[in-house]
């Protein structure tokens, strides 16, 4: 059995892509493009570069999985294409402009709360090696909940604006109806 919090056993390296685009506004696009083991302790570094595309890695990334998160855990192994969600930044590196991973999850709901808070968030395909991992902890640790009842809003009433209500519509009944503007 897993423990309830845990890591993905292997730390990550995530190769992110700058690549040139035809537009007029900005010329070019970053996304992550693969997320590998980690292969050096080399730390962040340019892989490659031309006038059409740079490649960067960042190496030591570590997957966390909560027992708390296993609803997202779940929302994401149903999903067409179980997917990696990597939040990034963009952050000046030896005087240029890149596109820096800042964490990497396995959860649709943190992802989630990233975009609504403004942050970057871009997704990579699972491997199926992780993909089982994955299932095997949520199958662990996953506990439906059920529906929770939903609270009322004040708009839409509650006791005080219900009596309100009756008081105005009896108010109403006994209220004869104004004539128009011609005395009809």
């Amino acid at each position: 059995m897993m423990e309830k919090n845990t890591t993905l056993p292997l730390t990550l390296s995530i190769i992110m892509q700058r690549r040139a685009i035809n537009n007029r506004w900005q010329p070019f696009q970053w996304k992550p493009i693969e997320i590998l083991p980690d292969m050096s302790d080399a730390g962040v570094r340019l892989l490659m570069s031309d006038e059409h595309e740079q490649r960067w890695i960042f190496p030591g990334f570590a997957a966390q999985l909560f027992a708390d998160e296993t609803p997202g855990y779940f929302l994401n192994l149903s999903s067409e294409i179980p997917c990696w969600f990597v939040m990034w930044r963009m952050e000046e590196i030896s005087g240029a402009e890149v596109a820096v991973p800042k964490t990497i999850s396995l959860s649709y709901d943190e992802a989630a709360r990233q975009m609504d808070g403004g942050e970057q968030v871009d997704t990579l395909p699972l491997s199926a090696e992780v993909a089982a991992w994955l299932a095997e902890y949520t199958q662990q640790h996953f506990r439906y909940e059920g529906k929770k009842p939903r609270k009322r809003p004040s708009f839409e009433g509650g006791e005080g604006v219900q009596k309100m209500a009756d008081a105005e519509n009896s108010a109403a009944r006994f209220v004869t109806p104004e004539k128009d503007r011609h005395g009809r």
